[in-house]
């Protein structure tokens, strides 16, 4: 099914379907006055005597050369191959069509002065399956997503490469067996098409719904240890999250008490434990993932934002005002890229401590040394607990923050850049390293569960272990756990878990 966009108005949600499914978008048709009139605009300031930056001049630092009206074809043209300097490798088809969205999203708010004929070839690429190859590195988050975009814009003009069906071909012959016919650029159709924030905003975007799977699914594996563990409930009780006020921490700790509630584990050691408290991994899942609810909330309203956003230059005011501005500077992008690196670094560090905590024998209450049965002849658990701990100091590392840096460039005319790209593209792997720490924690508080028998957990846990011995036998004796692992990874970033355990409505 086509989805239909309605410009500055898109929600979360058509932009997650569309990255996740693959479905086509076009623009709701009554955009099209707008765009025209804008372009009818540019058209005339492109024949006008007056200089117009990116439409009859240079661009950067050579907009003081004026071009003549004969060559503005070729001008946008020539804007378009010199900007192809990626490298590195493809972004990921799903994520490629969402930037090809988020630009149509941009240009349909009628600001940027393309003709309708550019909208519709994107969007024909995006119903017969056309998507751009595009190098993933070489934007600094400035003018633009330059290199990335033009790459995508290069397939517009029969130029450059796409896949069609999952081949790998020139862009001239990918438009031809999808039947569609690449397009001449017009007065600053190129500018429009590679000024924009559309490649940081889709990588950010694609870190923000994979990583808020892994959030959500940490309440579920947090919940599974505190069970395996023994753990106490008291943390979770409502009114000493209400006394701070975050609503992360009273949504996370609300979620647990649900999924805790009518455990036979937990009631058995409600009186008489010698335990008056639990370690912080426990005990604080709530303040420390309840605060990666707040960043990941906050990150989502601003991406929302910047997705129905114009962020080309120069922008079609009005009759007359064609005017020069800096919509295309990625700063809200790279900090929000920022605090979801934070928000997935933090809830992969107190995951991780979990792990520890249930594979030493000092801290699991009774359970076995790494959770073998047979531990000496057996190491069960030892090592993929030191795999999370290398994945969980791996995401500490690359979480620094990229907003903070900057430098020169294009001859000092973009002399301050957002480095928002790269912020974004980070999210991939740190998703990545998440879903691996949280699997195996899953897998391990399964085992842990398991060593409780004949008590039970809760009936949404139990479901979670269901779903989780349905990829992954308990581990009686050693044997290579990287495939167990890889499937629990899987298990989480598919959703799969957080349908399991009656969780997938908690959302943004």
């Amino acid at each position: 099914m086509t989805l239909t966009l309605n410009p500055g108005a898109v929600t979360l949600d058509m932009l997650e379907t569309i990255w996740r499914t693959g479905a086509p978008a076009r623009l709701d048709p009554a955009a099209r006055p707008g765009i025209e009139a804008a372009a009818t605009l540019i058209a005339e300031a492109a024949a006008g005597p007056a200089a117009v930056y990116g439409v009859n001049t240079g661009f950067g630092k050579l907009a003081s050369k004026r071009i003549a009206p004969a060559d503005t074809a070729t001008l946008q043209r020539n804007l378009i191959l010199s900007h192809c300097c990626g490298v590195g490798e493809a972004l990921p088809e799903n994520t490629t069509r969402l930037m090809m969205a988020l630009k149509l999203l941009s240009l349909g708010r009628g600001a940027s002065g393309v003709r309708w004929e550019v909208i519709a070839l994107i969007e024909g690429m995006l119903e017969k399956g056309v998507t751009p190859y595009v190098p993933a590195q070489g934007s600094v988050g400035a003018s633009g997503d330059l290199a990335p975009l033009a790459h995508m814009a290069a397939v517009l003009l029969g130029e450059g490469e796409a896949t069609v069906a999952g081949e790998r071909m020139a862009g001239g012959a990918a438009l031809a067996q999808a039947g569609l016919k690449p397009v001449v650029l017009g007065p600053k159709e190129g500018l429009a098409l590679i000024n924009g924030t559309q490649f940081s905003t889709a990588l950010a975007l694609a870190g923000l719904f994979d990583g808020w799977r892994n959030v959500a699914a940490s309440l579920i594996t947090a919940s599974l240890s505190t069970d395996a563990i023994m753990g106490s409930t008291a943390p979770l009780f409502e009114e000493i999250h209400t006394l701070r006020g975050h609503k992360g921490q009273i949504d996370v700790a609300a979620r647990m008490r649900a999924l805790l509630a009518g455990s036979e584990i937990r009631e058995s050691h409600l009186e008489g434990d010698s335990r008056v408290q639990d370690p912080y991994c426990i005990r604080c899942q709530p303040q420390v993932v309840g605060a990666a609810v707040d960043l990941m909330r906050f990150a989502a309203t601003t991406l929302e934002t910047e997705a129905n956003a114009v962020t080309d230059n120069p922008l079609v005011l009005g009759p007359g005002r064609i005017v020069s501005g800096g919509n295309f500077h990625a700063e809200p992008v790279s900090f929000a890229a920022d605090i979801i690196a934070l928000a997935l670094a933090e809830t992969g560090s107190i995951a991780q401590r979990r792990i520890a905590m249930m594979v030493d024998p000092v801290l699991s209450y009774n359970l076995p040394p790494f959770l073998t049965p047979d531990p000496g002849l057996n190491s069960g658990f030892m090592i993929a607990e030191v795999t999370t701990a290398a994945l969980m100091s791996e995401n500490k590392h690359i979480a620094n923050p990229c907003s903070t840096d900057s430098t020169p460039t294009s001859a000092n005319q973009e002399d301050h850049v957002s480095m928002a790209a790269h912020g974004a593209r980070r999210l991939g792997q740190m998703n990545a390293n998440l879903s691996a720490i949280l699997g195996t924690e899953a897998l391990c508080a399964a085992q842990g569960i398991g060593f409780r028998a004949p008590l039970k957990t809760s009936a949404p846990l139990q479901s979670a272990v269901a779903a989780i011995r349905g990829i992954s036998e308990p581990v009686t004796t050693d044997r290579a756990l990287s495939p167990d692992m890889q499937r629990a990874a899987a298990l989480i970033l598919s959703g799969d878990l957080a349908r399991a355990a009656a969780m997938e409505d908690f959302s943004l």
